[in-house]
Order: structure tokens, then sequence, then C-alpha cells
């Protein structure tokens, strides 16, 4: 008996000749692919997510999918076979680097959008109003989480204005050379971190001995440093070494900390304009939805925030390889362009040079999901950065200085990129998951989006939205304004489901290129 082909699978672009599974597809299903005519019958189980052959594909054939090739078959392909790994290798697809420049995008929302937030002197906005306790090197990342530890709820109690007090912690800052990437990247994300809209104030602690030194890293001068909070300062410096040891800082931290709560205390939230959101968008634990569902939701919502005259970040350059094109095609000048590039190029050199595959970067999760090269993924990936012109690119951890969308370059690591988008303003992540990501991040709240019903009702405590609902029958339009309305609440002080769980000061990574010495 033949069954109707929408009930079970997708076809995303006439294009293409593979369509992706709705459910599970058992062996010898016959699917009618035009009603009265064409039938084609399942070779193999085809499980859900993954990819059927609608049409013969000779060996070396291009394998396409949203209208664009993934790779090529590594054997010929029968009609109704299961098309993965087995049978899909990524190949060699030539790529032209051109750019083409459009005009700049013109901020004329439909309808002005607020939120309540905390304006800051410099004009931004917080989404959040935080007091950071920032570690210089691992060696000082103990003491600084004993004194954001020491801020439980009923200790902040008296300052109502003020959202938390959060340890920034990582693994790096000494044994790695001295104005070495690693350490230009540490220094420029440690800084612009602590600019984030976000933090009100913050507090930097640091051993004494280390690669990374307080005083170069956060531009402040030795006599700045000698006082730990002057009058009318948002910031204190405490170097371990010079004060006696961990528990003498931990006191002294404290001590730092309540003060600079007092100072954070006298910023209430106000209604603002939607304006001086700066959306930071990251996909991990994909799978095969997250390209057709989740991701396009997201880079609807960041195109409402650019209407807007706001910001959105798109990044993870090495999950955009295959889709390099869809961005060059829409930037606002030719330096933009010229570093959109040059990005591209110093990942393909790098990969030449360490002899590894920018195709190993589907993980065995992505795989099992039904994403079987880095191409596949890609065209899925770029999608969250919506359809607007690319208006700015910037090096990993740069302030990014102007609305629109803007790229940056980023490792496709979850926590090391998003760590990248904080130093660079992000004030709001939305986090696009398939396989059930668990990623929240303590410096702004992160909204996860299941691409998929199943995992979403399985995950519900994790997840935040379901666009997966998409796929039930909910219009696109529908779904991004529902996703718009939460962003604009969380913006507003909603707390994100990552946040009811505390802090996840683990996942703060600032990208650490190149070996240890």
């Amino acid at each position: 008996m033949h069954q109707p082909f929408s009930f079970y699978a997708i076809q995303l672009n006439p294009k293409d000749n593979v369509a992706i599974a709705r459910q599970l597809i058992p062996a010898g299903t016959c699917l009618d692919l035009e009603p009265g005519g064409r039938g084609l019958t399942v070779v193999a189980e085809v499980p859900v997510g993954h990819k059927l052959a609608l049409e013969a594909i000779p060996a070396g054939a291009e394998v396409r999918r949203y209208g664009y090739p993934i790779g090529r078959a590594s054997q010929a392909i029968a009609p109704g076979e299961w098309v993965h790994s087995h049978n899909l290798t990524v190949g060699t697809i030539e790529r032209a680097y051109n750019f083409r420049v459009v005009p700049q995008p013109v901020w004329n929302p439909a309808r002005r959008r607020t939120f309540m937030g905390y304006p800051r002197p410099d004009g931004r906005a917080g989404t959040r109003n935080l007091v950071a306790v920032i570690s210089s090197v691992n060696c000082s990342a103990f003491v600084s989480s004993r004194i954001a530890a020491y801020f439980i709820p009923e200790r902040l109690a008296a300052y109502p204005n003020v959202d938390g007090v959060v340890a920034l912690i990582h693994h790096t800052g000494c044994s790695i050379p001295l104005e070495g990437r690693a350490y230009e990247y540490l220094q420029r994300t440690l800084y612009n971190v602590a600019r984030n809209p976000n933090i009100a104030a913050f507090v930097v602690i640091g051993l004494g001995c280390e690669v990374n030194q307080v005083e170069p890293c956060f531009q402040v001068s030795a006599e700045r440093m000698a006082g730990i909070n002057p009058a009318g300062a948002n910031d204190a410096y405490l170097i371990i070494q010079e004060l006696g040891g961990a528990e003498n800082t931990i006191r002294a931290g404290i001590a730092a900390v309540q003060v600079l709560l007092q100072q954070a205390n006298c910023v209430a939230r106000v209604e603002l304009p939607a304006t001086l959101l700066t959306l930071g968008v990251e996909c991990g634990g994909s799978d095969s939805w997250s390209g057709i569902t989740a991701n396009p939701l997201v880079g609807m919502v960041a195109d409402r925030v650019v209407q807007q005259g706001g910001a959105a970040i798109l990044s993870e350059t090495s999950e955009i390889f295959g889709a390099e094109a869809l961005l060059m095609e829409r930037v606002t000048s030719a330096q933009v362009g010229e570093k959109l590039i040059a990005c591209f190029q110093n990942w393909n050199d790098q990969a030449a040079r360490y002899g590894f595959s920018i195709d190993n970067n589907p993980s065995p999760g992505n795989k099992a999901g039904g994403l079987t090269t880095i191409f596949e993924k890609s065209l899925g990936a770029v999608s969250k950065g919506g359809s607007t012109p690319v208006t700015g690119v910037y090096f990993y951890g740069e302030q990014v200085d102007r609305p629109g969308l803007a790229f940056m370059d980023t490792p496709g690591n979850d926590p090391a990129s998003v760590t990248g988008l904080l130093a660079g303003g992000a004030n709001l992540v939305l986090f696009t998951t398939g396989r059930g990501s668990v990623f929240g991040g303590s410096l702004v709240p992160t909204l996860k989006i299941a691409s998929n019903s199943p995992m979403y009702a399985r995950m519900q405590a994790d997840m935040d939205f379901n666009a997966g609902a998409v796929l039930d029958g909910t219009p696109f339009d529908q779904a991004a304004e529902e996703l718009f309305d939460l962003v604009l609440a969380t913006a507003s002080g909603q707390p994100s489901r990552a946040e009811r769980l505390g802090p996840h000061e683990q996942e703060f990574v600032p990208w650490t290129p190149g070996g240890l010495l």
C-alpha cells in the first residue's frame, strides 16, 4: 500500500535529490512522490531526521539539500536508499571567495518594541545588573569563586536592583607565549567582557606571577590598583600574593563587592527601546531539524531585532564552511567583505598547516541526529543570521560597535564561541539545539530553542522554546513573534530555564589557540 510522501518526509527544496525523514521510515515502505504518479520504495530503514534518496545518484555526483550541494556520493545511491556517512562524503566543493556590496539596512520597524533594562553611561543597556568577580588566571579561580559564592540570595536581598554576583573563571592565563595569539585573545576577551553591559561593576582577582598580568590586561595603572575602590569607581583589583594569600584575598574581595553592590543597586530597570538589544546567536548539539526549524526561526528573530535598530552576532567560523557565500552576497562595504574572506582563508590555512579536516566538525551526536557533512551543518547553521546585510566583521572578543548583523570569528566550540560573543557585547543569547544542550552561561540570559518536539518534551526543564512546533503546524511568522516576545520578556528580567539552576561559571571559556608551554 502506498503512503503519502508528506506524512513521512520533507523535500526542503525542489532542487534537492534527498528528503528528510519526519519519522522513522521502515524498509519496504512505498511512498507516493506524486499523487497518482511516481512512487518510491524505501530500500533500508531511514531514522528520523536522516536523508532519503529521491532519485538515483551516481558515484561522485552532488547530493543536494536546501538547494545546495552538501557533499558527493561516495558510491552509487539508488532511489529509496538511506543517505549518510556510509555513502556520502564531503568531497571537494570549489568555492570562490567573492563578495557583493549591498546597501546598508534601514532601521524602520513596523512596530517599536521595548523592554525593561538597565541603562548604562555609554548608551548601551543591560538585561541583567550584575557584579562580576573576574579571574586573570586559573590560579585565582578558586578565590574568585569563593568570593562570588558568599553572596547567596539572602545576602543580596538588601540590593533589589542587583541580579547577582557572578564569578568569571577560566583555565588559562599562564603557560602561554607572552604576546602570542592566546595571550592577545585572552587579554582582549577579559577586558571587553568586563565592559559587557550586563556588568554594573567588577572585581579582578590576580595571583601576581602569571603571564596575564592584571595591570596591562585591564589597562589600569599601578596607582589605580593601589586603591581597592576609589570613590565613584565601579571596579577593584586584588592580587593574592600582595594581600598575603587566599583567605586574605577572599575577605578583601567580599568587602570590595559589598561596596560595588551599593553602586550597582542605584541603577533600576526602566523602559528602553529594543534598539539596545544585542543578540548572540549560537547552535550546539545540533541535529538535522536544527537547520529546518530552530535556526531559521532564530534568524527571523535576529531580523526583527535588526529592524528595530539593534544588533545580532553570528559566529562559529568553522561551522559556516560551505555556506560562506550566503553571507558574502550581502556585505555593506568592501572592507567588511575583505575581512570576512580573511576569516575563512585563515581557517583553511590552519587546516592545511596542522593537517586536520574542517569536515571533522560534525560531532558523533550531530551525525546521529542526521547531519553528515560540515557543508550540510553549515547551510543550516548560517540561517541563524537571518537575511539582513552583514554590517561588520570582528575578530574574536572584539566589541561590536554598530547595529545590524555582525559576524565574529570564533571556533565552533559552544562555550568558547559564546564567551567571544559576551566580550562582543551580547546582552542575550539565543541557543538552538536538536540533541539537547544544557549550556546556560552566567553573564547573560541564554534561551535554548529546541529543534524538535520529542526532545523538547523530554527536556522541558532545560528548554525555553519549542521550534518543533512549526513541524506540527504552527506558522513560522507566528512562532517567530512568540520567540521575539520571549526575548523581550527575558531581557526584562524573566529568568531563563538555565538561570533558575544558578550560575554556569564553568562555561566561561576564552578561546586559547595554540598549545600550552
